[in-house]
């Protein structure tokens, strides 16, 4: 039998909204096992999470009425490695600076996102990104809708960053970016997070 810290490590998306399929094959590329999320005993099963882009103030709300907020909040302060994509950086801030009505996030990077910075979807762009931490040259960031980061906490290292802003950032087991690696075919950011999630098991 494999031993459990060789074997792939299971990685869940979280799949209430979002570019869900996408996340999935580049996980499964990178060498994880990847395996979408909707429920608590799901949550429970995995040893890292992804939160895909999609909209931020749903995947809020959808994570609250599917009762995952809580355990979310709970998964991640014990521990657990988690990697936000666009929407999935601004569920992972502690700190919205326009947040919607109503829209929480789950926290755990100390840091104050802007949503939307980039502009509206007409506006997105792809920018050639060195990213601390993926070796083998530039990394091509999508940007869609995407937020930046406005400040962060001492704890909070900067990984990459576009017109003078943050857009990729990590704190302990906690790994986020403004732009889409899923959209491009190249698995090098997930290939970093399925590493964090390996090394913390």
């Amino acid at each position: 039998m494999t031993p459990r810290t060789t074997a792939a490590p299971a990685v869940g998306v979280l799949a209430l909204q979002g570019d869900t399929r996408e996340h999935l094959a580049a996980l499964e590329a990178a060498g994880a096992r990847a395996v979408s999320v909707r429920r608590a005993e799901e949550l429970e099963a995995v040893d890292g999470l992804v939160i895909p882009g999609g909209e931020s103030t749903t995947i809020s709300k959808l994570a609250v009425a599917f009762g995952l907020m809580e355990p979310l909040r709970e998964r991640i302060r014990a521990g657990m490695p988690a990697y936000g994509s666009c929407a999935g950086m601004i569920m992972l801030a502690d700190k919205i600076l326009d947040p919607r009505s109503g829209q929480e996030t789950i926290g755990g990077i100390d840091m104050i996102v802007r949503r939307n910075a980039f502009g509206r979807q007409n506006e997105s762009f792809e920018a050639s990104l060195i990213m601390e931490g993926v070796d083998g040259g530039p990394v091509e960031g999508v940007f869609i809708r995407a937020p930046w980061v406005e400040s962060t906490g001492a704890e909070t290292t900067t990984l990459a960053s576009y017109d003078g802003h943050a857009v990729a950032v990590r704190q302990g087991n906690l790994l986020a970016t403004s732009f889409h690696p899923e959209l491009t075919g190249d698995h090098r950011v997930h290939g970093l997070f399925t590493e964090m999630v390996r090394s913390a098991r």
